[in-house]
């Protein structure tokens, strides 16, 4: 530990027998860990993530005349103007890294709070060692629907799961079927990590209850040199829609070996990942005109809402892209985070994952379309209303629902 981190955590020792207010007063910065993946292949992701954090962190720090949490001023007032330092850790992708990772944070870097981690995999046992040192966590874009149902009590998500995002989907075939669309059959393509399994699994229950057939079940190993094999099942089983479930590296192989074996289905619908990455549209975007993937974010939303605009347009300052579903709610978890500090006046665990509970952030005082964030007994925001979004002439036009839309959905996918 530095000396200096050191003075204020003997500082803040000293202060809580004065009371709360001389504590505050001796707490000149608060400390968040955020755990990412910043080498190997997914290490794209860590350096996108780490733009986002930062424009969350200038919100916070310093003073914005935006409608979000602690925008307006600087720092946290309810610890005496304390600014957020974040310390940023690499779990390249690694379950037991992230392990590591995390206790270092925790016992070395003297964090009191943690965000994470892109991976759902990774997540699982991030969320497993705040749970054990009583440090919460918040889940910013992970999907798995089984990370909240483990009985966790530091544990919150603020975005939608994929339980939520499907039937979002299923909704919208739904939709298109009653306007007269084919959609009977589907495919599923799914990494075999627990993402891709947990997407699945949500995936063929729907399609049973909703009455579609899955025609074709294929799982895959994740980072997978080739999936040629993969895709001549896919092309045999030649289904209404192809549903992959994918991280960035995958999805752009996917998309290539569609290519070369002329695979061309009537429609894709993503479930994100690597489908809302710009490194995959860069790679393949010529093949992908007419994609559909679901979303938590909508840039269309800054026509209604002109703070969202500006807020993007920091991040896009910093990295020199728009904000997409994933570095959104990277955006959204640190602003949830820092209110809950905020409100809990105290870098304690405890105190903070109290205040957590009690979180209750109306939709207008987000970036994104949400009806708000207020977390159930599982640590789960069910007010994270999700979106599809369909590529269309080089960007992401919302389809669905009907109350977020801008535009009709093109079906079937153009073939080019």
């Amino acid at each position: 530990m530095n000396i200096t981190r050191r003075n204020v955590l003997l500082g803040a020792t000293a202060a809580a027998a004065l009371g709360p207010i001389a504590a505050r007063a001796q707490t000149s910065e608060v400390v968040i860990g955020v755990i990412y993946p910043f080498s190997g292949a997914s290490a794209q992701m860590g350096v996108d993530a780490q733009k986002s954090f930062e424009t969350a962190l200038d919100i916070i720090n310093k003073n914005h005349d935006f409608d979000l949490p602690l925008a307006k001023g600087e720092g946290l007032p309810g610890l005496g103007g304390a600014k957020i330092r974040l310390v940023f850790a690499d779990h390249q992708a690694d379950p037991q890294k992230g392990r590591a990772e995390t206790e270092r944070l925790i016992t070395q870097e003297k964090v009191c709070a943690v965000i994470g981690t892109y991976q759902s995999a990774v997540a699982v046992t991030v969320s497993q060692i705040c749970e054990r040192y009583q440090v919460p966590f918040i889940s910013a874009d992970n999907s798995s629907p089984s990370l909240h149902k483990r009985g966790l009590k530091y544990y919150f998500r603020a975005a939608p799961h994929d339980e939520m995002f499907s039937a979002a989907m299923f909704n919208f075939f739904d939709a298109m079927k009653k306007k007269g669309t084919k959609i009977d059959t589907l495919a599923l393509f799914h990494e075999d990590t627990i993402f891709g399994t947990d997407s699945a699994n949500t995936q063929l229950k729907l399609a049973s209850e909703r009455g579609y057939k899955v025609i074709s079940d294929i799982k895959y190993r994740s980072n997978s040199p080739s999936l040629s094999a993969e895709v001549q099942q896919l092309k045999a089983a030649n289904a209404d829609v192809l549903m992959p479930s994918s991280y960035t590296t995958d999805g752009i192989l996917l998309v290539k070996t569609m290519a070369e074996l002329g695979y061309k289905p009537n429609a894709i619908v993503a479930q994100n990942a690597g489908f809302s990455e710009k490194a995959l549209y860069d790679a393949v975007g010529d093949k992908l005109e007419g994609v559909i993937s679901r979303g938590s974010f909508s840039l269309d939303l800054a026509a209604k809402r002109p703070m969202v605009g500006m807020v993007n347009a920091m991040f896009k300052e910093k990295s020199g892209k728009d904000f997409n579903d994933l570095t959104s709610r990277q955006f959204m978890g640190l602003l949830v985070m820092a209110d809950a500090i905020n409100r809990a006046k105290s870098t304690d665990g405890e105190k903070i994952r109290e205040a957590l509970v009690t979180t209750d952030i109306p939709g207008e005082q987000t970036i994104m379309p949400w009806k708000r964030v207020k977390f159930d007994e599982l640590g789960q925001n069910n007010d994270a209303d999700p979106v599809l979004l369909q590529y269309i002439g080089g960007k992401f036009v919302t389809i669905f629902p009907p109350q977020a839309a801008i535009a009709e959905a093109v079906w079937p996918m153009k073939q080019g």
